[in-house]
């Protein structure tokens, strides 16, 4: 019953609009002052009320839908695509409820209406300025109905923006909010998304590849290594069992470079598990083959011999 606590107010509210004009009466007896004023505002009053119900109207229906979409589940990519077009899209209606509303009851003032008019004899000179001024602000609206619409992101995508990493927490018609990580917040408008480049890391799938390089002497036995990290995924419940690679990837004067690719079922995994690997690799190198560490030969000649 809590829940529906604030509904159940609006509502009580909107009966006593209504019974508006035998309330103020009744109270003008008692009390033997005048509340005509309360009448004279009832349609004030009326659209204000409904208002407040169409929005916790539509807050209960939005809650009810989504309980069918569960976000906290592995698979959750449907999910958080109808998490995001549902907020944004409750975002764009109340918004447009309460500017229809405010614009209502501002008409209902006689000096106001008056000053509408003033404003509608010089629209030329009025819209160009408000255009100029609120340029951004409009921006950033439309911004956010165009993410709401096209999707580049949704609610707990894991992105890389301005060189942080996190997941998407809020998506709002004027700006963004991503946990970072280490639990900080970047705040960023909405514009920035559709002008400057970023990563989405699960944008159609959550899985998602990781690489270790390790550097090596020219004496490694690759193929030792690469038993040793199959070894290591199958006995890790981080990898996913779909990708385990290790290649030489470059030869340099004192090293040689080994890239190792796994694969994890989403970012977060992915950063434990390749952790995890590259602990491991060269724990197994210092204790089965340490005379492969990285070294640097000097080589020093005496009489024409090389010591």
């Amino acid at each position: 019953m809590k829940k529906y606590s604030n509904l159940i107010f609006s509502v009580s509210l909107l009966i006593i609009v209504l019974c508006l004009n035998p309330i103020a009466e009744l109270l003008t007896r008692i009390t033997t002052l005048d509340f005509s004023f309360l009448t004279n505002q009832k349609h004030n009053f009326l659209i204000a009320v409904m208002a407040w119900i169409s929005i916790e109207v539509l807050h209960k229906l939005k809650k009810r839908f989504l309980t069918y979409y569960d976000i906290t589940q592995e698979d959750n990519l449907h999910s958080r695509k109808v998490y995001t077009q549902f907020n944004i899209l409750e975002k764009v209606i109340i918004f447009i409820i309460i500017m229809i509303a405010t614009g209502l009851i501002l008409l209902s003032f006689e000096n106001i209406r008056k000053v509408g008019v003033g404003l509608f004899a010089s629209a030329g000179v009025a819209g160009i300025i408000l255009g100029l001024s609120a340029q951004k602000v409009v921006g950033a609206l439309l911004a956010g109905i165009q993410i709401a619409i096209t999707q580049p992101f949704r609610i707990d995508d894991a992105v890389v923006v301005e060189g942080e990493w996190g997941w998407i927490e809020e998506i709002n018609l004027t700006y963004v909010v991503i946990r970072i990580w280490d639990k900080r917040r970047l705040v960023l408008p909405s514009s920035y998304f559709l002008e400057t480049p970023f990563q989405n890391w699960t944008r159609n799938n959550a899985d998602i590849m990781g690489t270790i390089f390790l550097y090596t002497d020219y004496n490694i036995p690759f193929d030792d290594l690469r038993t040793e990290l199959t070894r290591l995924l199958e006995g890790s419940d981080l990898w996913d069992g779909k990708v385990n690679v290790l290649q030489v990837t470059e030869s340099k004067e004192t090293t040689v470079e080994s890239r190792i690719l796994v694969s994890a079922r989403n970012s977060p995994t992915a950063w434990d598990l390749r952790v995890y690997i590259r602990e491991k690799m060269i724990e197994y190198i210092q204790k089965n083959y340490p005379n492969s560490l990285p070294r640097t030969r000097v080589v020093i000649e005496k009489n024409g011999l090389d010591l």
